[in-house]
C-alpha cells in the first residue's frame, strides 16, 4: 500500500511539473513569436521605406537632369520639404521646382521655398503663382510650360531605360548566341 501511494505522489509531482513545464514553454513561444512578429514588421517597414526610396530617387531622375541638379539631391529636399509639410506631394514638390526654375530668372520673388510655402498654407500652385504676382493666366500658362517639362523629362527618362532594356536583351542573345554556337 505504500508502495501505491509513493507511487501516485510521484506520478502526480511528475504530471504537475510536466504540466508547468509545458506551459513555461508555451509561454515563452508566444513570447518569441511576438518578438519575431515585432521584428518582421520593423524589418518590413524598413524594407518599405527603402523601395520607396529608391522609387523616389528613380522618379526624380528625369527632372533632375532638367534642373541641372542629381536625383539625390532632390530626394533629400523633397523629404525636408515633407517634414516641415507632411501633405506635400511629390508632383508638387517638383511643380514648384520646375516653376521656380522657369520663372526665377524674370521674377526674383517666385523661389521654391515661396512656393512651398504657399502650398503649406493650403494654398494651390495656381494661388500661391498669384499671391507672388502672376496674373491668372501667366500663373496658367507657367504652369502648362511646367507640366510639359516635367512631362518630357519623363518621358527622356522612359526612352533611355527603353533602350538601356533593349541593349541588355541584345546582349543577353549574343551570349546565348555565343553559347549555343
Amino acid at each position: 500500500m505504500k508502495v501505491t501511494r509513493i507511487m501516485w505522489y510521484a506520478g502526480t509531482a511528475f504530471t504537475t511539473l510536466a504540466m508547468l513545464a509545458g506551459s513555461a514553454s508555451l509561454a515563452a513561444q508566444q513570447l518569441a513569436r511576438s518578438a519575431n512578429a515585432q521584428t518582421a514588421v520593423a524589418h518590413g517597414d524598413t524594407v518599405r521605406a527603402d523601395r520607396r526610396r529608391d522609387a523616389n530617387l528613380k522618379a526624380f531622375r528625369g527632372i533632375a537632369a532638367k534642373l541641372n541638379t542629381t536625383p539625390a539631391a532632390l530626394q533629400s529636399a523633397f523629404e525636408r520639404a515633407r517634414q516641415t509639410n507632411p501633405k506635400l506631394s511629390r508632383g508638387n514638390f517638383i511643380a514648384a521646382n520646375v516653376l521656380a526654375d522657369n520663372l526665377g530668372a524674370r521674377r526674383p520673388n517666385v523661389t521654391t521655398a515661396a512656393i512651398l510655402s504657399g502650398l503649406q498654407n493650403g494654398n494651390s500652385i495656381g494661388e500661391t503663382l498669384q499671391s507672388l504676382g502672376l496674373s491668372k493666366d501667366e500663373a496658367k500658362a507657367a504652369r502648362k510650360a511646367a507640366d510639359r517639362r516635367i512631362k518630357d523629362g519623363d518621358q527622356r527618362v522612359k526612352d533611355e531605360d527603353r533602350r538601356t532594356r533593349a541593349r541588355e536583351a541584345e546582349k543577353k542573345q549574343r551570349e546565348r548566341e555565343g553559347l549555343g554556337a
